[in-house]
């Protein structure tokens, strides 16, 4: 049954993280549109990505996630997984920062233009990067 969670756990971090780099990169196209059809076309892009596919991939990514845990207890006396739960609080965090930029989008309220987006969107590839090390190599 483990290896069971663990597989659907795997599948909905890398959804979870596909929508975590493609909503920042809609942000970017969105900042950069000027006329009101593509603005109004990335506002049910972004709303449809957030809810339908990042926030349910987030939910069972975290789900399952601490189901492990709890059929591994030991884990958590594991400087690695210490150091990876934190990285997944600050992912979790990033994930509800990007839904209050698309509420800015939504609202027709956004004041950051392309390039803060851009840099951004980079947040979560460093993120990915840790923990893909940390899980696999566990250093401490």
């Amino acid at each position: 049954m483990y290896l069971w969670i663990k597989a659907f756990h795997i599948i909905a971090v890398v959804t979870w993280f596909a929508a975590l780099f493609y909503l920042p990169r809609l942000f970017v196209y969105h900042a950069m549109s000027e006329d009101r059809v593509s603005q109004e076309r990335f506002k049910i892009m972004e709303r449809k990505l957030y809810r339908g596919i990042m926030t349910p991939s987030m939910v069972v990514a975290v789900g399952l996630g601490l189901w492990m845990l709890q059929q591994m207890p030991f884990w958590m006396s594991q400087g690695w997984m210490h150091a990876k739960l934190t990285l997944v609080v600050a992912l979790i965090g990033y994930h509800f920062v990007c839904g209050h930029y698309l509420r800015l989008f939504a609202n027709d309220r956004n004041t950051r233009g392309h390039v803060f987006y851009r840099w951004f969107n980079e947040a979560p590839v460093l993120v990915l990067i840790a923990v893909v090390i940390l899980v696999v190599v566990k250093p401490f």
